[in-house]
């Protein structure tokens, strides 16, 4: 590939990106009135679906043949839940979790 075409391919995605984040202020902000309520319903019930999808999704291939490989990710699992609740502060749920179960997985089991 040549420069011309990297830079219009980088030119095209910066437009692309931009329309993506631009267009909900543009349907529904100054005076574009109320969401519609498809767009409330999916904002109030998507997150929780999502996180569910992904709790399935990261414990699909679980071991049970021995605790090497269920117990790190019960274990960090229920540690993600127990920051979450304690701090209520993703990004901290989310590295601790993940470092209890690298040291876990790394370590211990």
């Amino acid at each position: 590939m040549t420069t011309p075409q990297i830079a219009a391919l980088v030119a095209v995605m910066a437009v692309v990106t931009f329309l993506t984040r631009a267009l909900p202020f543009l349907l529904f902000g100054r005076g574009g009135g109320e969401p519609p309520r498809v767009v409330l319903y999916l904002g109030r019930f998507l997150p929780p679906a999502v996180i569910a999808m992904l709790i399935v999704y990261c414990y699909r291939g679980t071991s049970f043949a021995g605790p090497a490989g269920w117990a790190p990710g019960l274990i960090a699992g229920l540690a993600v839940v127990g920051l979450h609740l304690w701090k209520k502060n993703n990004m901290l749920s989310i590295v601790g979790g993940t470092i209890l179960y690298m040291v876990l997985v790394q370590a211990v089991f």
